[in-house]
């Protein structure tokens, strides 16, 4: 799901033009429906930038690969998370990856993250009628501090300080809502990461696996960890337990 669709911004588009016709031939449908999902999502803070994604790769009823990654490092201070198609997103962001490689010997600096996501609105936005499915969150730090931007394949470029993209962003959305803001301390900060995306697995047929949790930091980005999410959900239940009979014994004491 496309962060324009949750925002009301959809901009019709032509009429798909996969699968081609073979030369002379009739057009043959897909053998198959080719719908997939992801939960991935990204917020900044004082400390820098939490990225965090379920590893679920799923084509239809199919889940293809139960513990991809979803997160992809483009240089020492840059990660990308992936939603939509998994090879358009390896192929554009190994693109982009050259492209920062090349300025970086050009010029003698790294672009900007906002530098960076906007070459890779530029390079989609000529490829917009391609059928492309691009999503991605650029988290990274640069001179001017943490960084995040999100990007879509027909050349949308948004920025901001907090982004859920895929099928289960909705329920993600709802956690962070409740939970975010800018001055969090990095344990409160990885662990409403962990919980949105644990929420989103739960209510998101196409989302599971594990969650990766990663931070953009100063000095650079770091794995936090991968966790089983059935593992992170009951671990959110039996802690709300705790915290239920915990209140109803100080109203006892009371």
């Amino acid at each position: 799901m496309a962060l324009q669709s949750v925002l009301g911004m959809d901009v019709p588009s032509k009429a798909p033009h996969w699968p081609l016709p073979p030369p002379g031939g009739v057009a043959v449908p897909p053998p198959f429906p080719l719908s997939h999902g992801t939960t991935t999502l990204a917020f900044r803070c004082s400390h820098g930038v939490v990225a965090a994604a379920d590893t679920r790769s799923s084509c239809g009823g199919l889940v293809s690969d139960p513990s991809t990654r979803k997160v992809i490092p483009l240089h020492r201070h840059l990660l990308a998370t992936t939603s939509g198609t998994s090879a358009d997103c390896a192929a554009w962001l190994r693109l982009l990856r050259c492209s920062l490689r090349l300025r970086q010997l050009r010029e003698g600096r790294l672009p900007s993250v906002a530098g960076a996501a906007k070459l890779l609105a530029f390079l989609l936005h000529g490829r917009r009628n391609k059928d492309l499915c691009v999503a991605t969150l650029l988290c990274g730090w640069d001179h001017s501090g943490p960084g995040l931007h999100y990007v879509y394949s027909d050349g949308t470029c948004l920025s901001g300080d907090v982004f859920a993209v895929g099928s289960g962003s909705p329920y993600a959305l709802g956690v962070l809502d409740g939970g975010y803001c800018y001055d969090l301390p990095v344990s409160e900060a990885f662990l409403l990461a962990r919980t949105a995306v644990a929420h989103a697995a739960h209510r998101d047929a196409y989302s599971g696996g594990n969650v990766d949790l990663y931070h953009v930091r100063p000095s650079g980005w770091v794995c936090v960890s991968r966790e089983d999410l059935a593992a992170v959900h009951r671990g959110l239940g039996a802690s709300a337990e705790e915290d239920g009979d915990s209140e109803e014994n100080q109203h006892g004491v009371e």
